[in-house]
């Protein structure tokens, strides 16, 4: 095959899930697109090296962590309006609109929320997470258990608030 349906076979077969990817790592579906296409731009440039190697999807996926980390420190990224334009609409990730577990997720904080994607969307090591994201192993797993937590406090239901009956005539006593 040529470069060109070698790369465009790739594409076709992978980035659907490489814009999932995008869109947990940044929460935002416009982002996501920006990120998916930046990557497969370098990754074309590159495709001659990089199909030789042979673990393309590690090499992209950097490319997309490491773009959102870049992305998040561009002070034009810190902005946030305050209301949404009327000309425009928001629209959710795929097929995430409703799931409770998508939008806990999208409410951690940026570096927990990359451990969470690579660790188990991805289904890395603690060992690649920590070579993709450049931070050591003890902060993939500090990451990865304050992340874990708070997603458990966030979907876990409030228990129901038992009624207690007061069935003695001495009042307060709970029997």
């Amino acid at each position: 095959m040529s470069r060109d349906e070698d790369f465009g076979a790739y594409v076709a077969g992978r980035r659907a899930h490489l814009y999932r990817s995008a869109w947990l790592l940044c929460g935002d579906p416009h982002r996501a697109e920006d990120l998916v296409q930046e990557a497969l731009t370098k990754l074309y440039l590159a495709w001659p090296r990089v199909s030789r190697v042979g673990n393309i999807d590690a090499y992209v996926r950097r490319m997309l962590v490491n773009g959102h980390i870049d992305d998040s420190r561009r002070p034009w990224r810190r902005e946030r309006p305050t209301a949404q334009p009327p000309d425009t609409t928001s629209t959710p990730g795929p097929d995430e609109e409703s799931d409770e577990l998508w939008l806990a997720l999208r409410g951690l904080p940026a570096g927990q929320r990359r451990v969470v994607v690579l660790r188990h969307y991805w289904g890395l090591s603690v060992e690649e997470t920590a070579h993709d994201l450049g931070v050591g192993i003890g902060t993939v797993k500090s990451q990865t258990s304050a992340a874990l937590a708070a997603l458990r406090r966030i979907l876990t239901p409030e228990p129901a608030a038992s009624s207690a009956t007061t069935t003695s005539d001495t009042p307060g006593e709970v029997r």
